[in-house]
């Protein structure tokens, strides 16, 4: 994994890989933000009054830093495996089969920024905000939005160094 940060990349590769990785550490922002809205809110409730709407804000920030990962962890393949079936599967089976979650990956993401996509032109039609802070919904899917991208790329580059695993003697 850490070869993965260190590895210098040029063109757009390498502007793809800095991007994915700049975007985990959004992520990683935002995530530090939702435990500082909680933090406040706990204290604020025994000391003072608690932060309104705080379970609207961790809900919309756990989500978008939740997709903001998905880049990042596709790109390093650091997903979900089943490795004890392939640990003793030859180079290229286990290749095949990288390359073939690398294609899943590429699909499921293009098939959520559809949707997704959709999705929030139906919250902004219809006009959804949260109950106590009136936040509208269709603002938390652009950084999905903007996620999901993200890992077609990510998707992209990891189908494209699959096929060169495959390719290699």
């Amino acid at each position: 994994m850490s070869e993965v940060i260190s590895e210098k990349r040029a063109g757009l590769e390498g502007l793809a890989r800095n991007a994915i990785i700049g975007w985990a550490f959004f992520g990683g922002i935002i995530l530090s933000l939702v435990v500082a809205i909680n933090v406040i809110s706990v204290i604020g409730g025994v000391v003072w009054k608690p932060f309104p709407g705080d379970f609207e804000m961790t809900e919309i920030g756990v989500a978008v830093a939740a997709f903001a990962f998905l880049p990042y962890c596709q790109m390093v393949g650091a997903n979900v495996t089943a490795d004890i079936f392939t640990a003793r599967a030859p180079y290229r089976l286990v290749a095949v089969f990288s390359l073939l979650a690398s294609i899943v990956a590429l699909g499921f993401s293009l098939l959520l920024l559809s949707r997704m996509y959709f999705g929030m032109l139906d919250q902004k039609a219809y006009n959804y905000t949260t109950a106590i802070l009136q936040f509208p919904h269709w603002v938390a899917f652009i950084p999905i939005l903007i996620s999901l991208a993200l890992l077609a790329v990510a998707a992209t580059i990891t189908l494209l160094e699959d096929i060169k695993k495959i390719r290699k003697p």
